[in-house]
């Protein structure tokens, strides 16, 4: 069975925690942070207000997220005010109800999402991604506690607000089924499609215009595939998305899909391999979704908010290892993130700064999958 730590205990952690949380969020807003930001909520506003103003998002304007990812860009618009000040509230709550969600699990994590904002920098701010992580995060630490149909809840929930989440449903799966709740994933199925149907049912072509467009993504100018290019050379680089990508490589691209996919399955089959151990679980949760952001054709810096309460709940040796390589990739992501982006993009700066957090990333993946005998880490 697995355990955790008695009530009292972790309820004071959470609200000390979430206490520093808010600090640290405070202090993103100030000093060096608060300069040259890059910020996505502008788009954000648009699909709010158009909601707000009786449009249907895929048929009537396209959307470039899951229709999970909605209630966030419409709930600043129904509120009022400054939309950028109270979607930054929205995802301080967030934040917030994260700390508590890992303090549920282990204190030692609990403090460490509470120093996020610090650790990212100014971009948490501004993206939506600490509502997924949320999800995804409270998905996971339900099924850790055998809380299968809840979990499973929170997990179609997660899929349906952004699609990595689904990286975390063959685990759940065998993980559902070797505790004695086959049954448990419909939840998540009836869950996500809930969610998903109607707007897929309303405007088809637009639904699956927004999937395929994510789908055909060049290689991102951060991505491993992409960093390497812009360290070695002088490739042709175009707007896409919002960002910046290589033009051309289709080929690398489609090489590093296949790479991701096989690291996937490889992770899935040796989860199922082993006994279905609570810790077990919490690790090859975290080593899936590295896996997925490490060897993307795509790696935009808030894909790193995803791991941050998720690596931390790796226990032993290994997890201060892997705790202590994510924090590496995360600062040195403030290397070039924002300030230096365009520097790093368009001119080649500091491309060996992006190829190593890239490293890092890769190695914190193989901290989190390989076996303890091979890393002679307990």
């Amino acid at each position: 069975m697995s355990s955790r730590p008695p009530l009292p205990d972790r309820t004071l952690v959470a609200t000390l925690a979430a206490a520093v949380f808010l600090v640290s969020w405070g202090l993103v807003h100030r000093f060096f942070w608060a300069h040259g930001t890059l910020v996505d909520w502008p788009t954000y506003e648009v699909y709010g207000n158009a909601m707000k103003a009786g449009n249907v998002p895929y048929r009537d304007f396209a959307v470039e997220y899951p229709p999970g990812a909605l209630p966030v860009f419409v709930l600043p618009s129904l509120i009022g005010g400054a939309y950028a000040e109270t979607f930054a509230w929205l995802m301080a709550l967030c934040g917030v109800l994260l700390v508590g969600v890992v303090a549920f699990v282990r204190p030692f994590a609990a403090v460490y999402v509470a120093f996020a904002p610090l650790l990212c920098g100014s971009f948490i701010l501004s993206r939506f991604d600490l509502w997924p992580a949320l999800l995804a995060t409270t998905a996971v630490v339900l099924l850790f506690y055998g809380r299968h149909s809840a979990g499973w809840a929170f997990l179609g929930a997660a899929v349906a607000a952004k699609l990595w989440p689904v990286v975390l449903v063959p685990l759940a799966i065998v993980w559902s089924v070797r505790r004695g709740r086959p049954w448990a994933p419909v939840v998540g199925a009836a869950v996500l499609g809930i969610i998903v149907l109607p707007f897929a049912v309303l405007s088809p072509g637009g639904f699956w215009s927004s999937v395929h467009g994510q789908a055909a993504r060049p290689l991102q100018i951060e991505s491993l595939a992409a960093s390497v290019l812009r360290w070695l050379g002088s490739p042709q680089v175009v707007d896409s998305h919002g960002s910046q990508g290589i033009a051309g490589h289709s080929e690398l691209g489609a090489v590093f899909v296949v790479v991701q996919a096989a690291a996937l399955i490889a992770l899935w089959i040796a989860f199922a391999r082993g006994p279905a151990t609570g810790d077990r679980f919490l690790r090859y949760a975290a080593a899936c979704v590295c896996a997925f952001v490490a060897l993307g054709k795509v790696l935009s810096p808030q894909f790193l908010i995803w791991l941050i309460p998720l690596v931390p709940l790796v226990r032993g040796r290994r997890g201060l290892v892997a705790t202590g390589l994510l924090t590496a990739a995360l600062v040195l992501t403030q290397v070039w993130f924002p300030q230096r982006y365009f520097d790093y993009a368009l001119h080649g700066r500091l491309a060996g700064v992006v190829v190593l957090r890239d490293l890092v990333l890769v190695a914190l993946l193989g901290v989190l999958a390989l076996p303890a005998s091979r890393l002679r880490l307990g």
